[in-house]
């Protein structure tokens, strides 16, 4: 399994648990689906916690909404960006 693989798997656990969305398991959330608007009806209240769960967690920031709607066009987009942009753990 690469990389972003794992950190797919992993992201879709961290938002089904940062945003308490009951009823759904991380198989119910499609790689490329959208996340935003999309059918897990996240909304901008959830994203702010989805940027400040991601800025703990992998120290990524996102910091303009132009950048976020492209971050958060899906799972994938979601861990390809973090993928790229996190700090190297020494």
């Amino acid at each position: 399994m690469s990389n972003i693989e794992q950190m797919i798997n992993e992201l879709k656990v961290k938002i089904i648990d940062t945003l308490g969305l009951i009823d759904v398991t991380p198989e119910d959330i499609k790689d490329d689906e959208r996340l935003v608007g999309g059918d897990l009806g996240i909304d901008s209240i959830d994203v702010l916690e989805l940027v400040m769960m991601i800025e703990k967690d992998y120290g990524v920031k996102i910091d303009n909404k132009e950048l976020g709607v492209k971050v958060f066009a899906s799972v994938c987009t979601l861990a390809t960006h973090i993928s790229q942009n996190q700090k190297k753990k020494s």
